[in-house]
């Protein structure tokens, strides 16, 4: 007859252990992620205004959506931003990362500086100085006008170049695809290099035929990372320029959080549960179509 494990012997095992361990994030993953995700999408087809209790309504929401030209603004914009920026931060992380290969007295002091902003890049505080900088009177125009007289209060919120002033921000935020690079380029091997300038091969030639390929897997990494963070993005719009001048800056998340939370008049709580998973189905098609691509130019070792 098998004897019966006692408290001790059991908080002993090492499956046990773990899983005392990963209570705290099972916990936090059920009351913060899945629960709320479940009711997200239950709301999704209510009509729900937060004061009074959910009514079921069926599709209703997601047909209204697609008849919804706010909709189709906020999406527009959201891929305009992430389609532009999303790139020019990965290469401008690639070119860093390129420079700061090579170690110096500096270097340790050089990545820091970079990898700075993409720690306090998406800050309240960094959204608010951003937009103190870019006004007519801010620290841009009083540099231009000092390197091309003729440029004074250029508006640089208007409406078609305000977007830019938020693509601008995302790409000054290069710090953590820059580190990526950084590690990926320690990883290639230094006889590959030799073989090239044995063959002839100058700076250009073994970057394009040595350094690239290897590194398309990190490309594709940083790529399909960015891209979600760009359909994400809320708080630059939000402070710097709340979607205006004609919603011209008005990015998908910052549309679903007026619906949820109106300035006047009652939520629309339902209506933006629907936007949400919209939202979510996009950033899974377009994570898809990325992992697609993949095997037509990520060079697999």
């Amino acid at each position: 007859m098998k004897k019966k494990k006692t408290f001790k012997q059991f908080l002993g095992q090492e499956s046990t252990a773990g899983y005392i361990f990963s209570l705290p994030f099972i916990i936090g993953f059920l009351m913060f992620m899945l629960v709320p995700m479940i009711l997200s999408l239950y709301y999704s087809f209510c009509k729900y205004d937060i004061q009074s209790a959910p009514q079921f309504i069926g599709f209703q929401n997601y047909i209204n959506i697609f008849h919804d030209s706010s909709f189709w603004k906020a999406m527009g914009v959201t891929c305009y931003y992430a389609l532009i920026g999303t790139p020019l931060k990965v290469v401008f992380a690639l070119i860093i990362a390129l420079i700061l290969v090579r170690n110096t007295k500096l270097t340790p002091f050089y990545r820091a500086a970079y990898y700075l902003p993409s720690i306090i890049g998406g800050s309240v505080a960094i959204a608010i100085l951003w937009r103190r900088m870019f006004e007519p009177t801010g620290t841009i125009n009083a540099v231009l006008s000092i390197v091309f007289p003729g440029i004074t209060n250029f508006n640089w919120f208007g409406e078609g170049s305000a977007i830019w002033v938020l693509i601008i921000l995302t790409v000054w935020q290069f710090g953590s695809s820059m580190l990526i690079f950084l590690s990926a380029l320690k990883q290639i091997s230094k006889e590959l290099y030799e073989a090239a300038v044995v063959d002839g091969a100058n700076s250009w030639k073994k970057f394009w035929k040595v350094t690239l390929p290897l590194l398309t897997p990190t490309i594709f990494f940083n790529l399909v990372q960015q891209t979600i963070n760009s359909f994400l993005a809320f708080t630059q719009s939000k402070l710097i320029t709340d979607g205006q001048p004609k919603d011209s800056t008005l990015f998908y998340t910052l549309y679903v959080y007026k619906k949820a939370f109106p300035a006047m008049g009652k939520s629309q709580m339902g209506y933006a549960s629907a936007l949400a998973w919209i939202m979510l189905i996009v950033i899974s098609l377009v994570t898809a179509l990325l992992f697609w691509s993949r095997s037509k130019w990520v060079y697999e070792e």
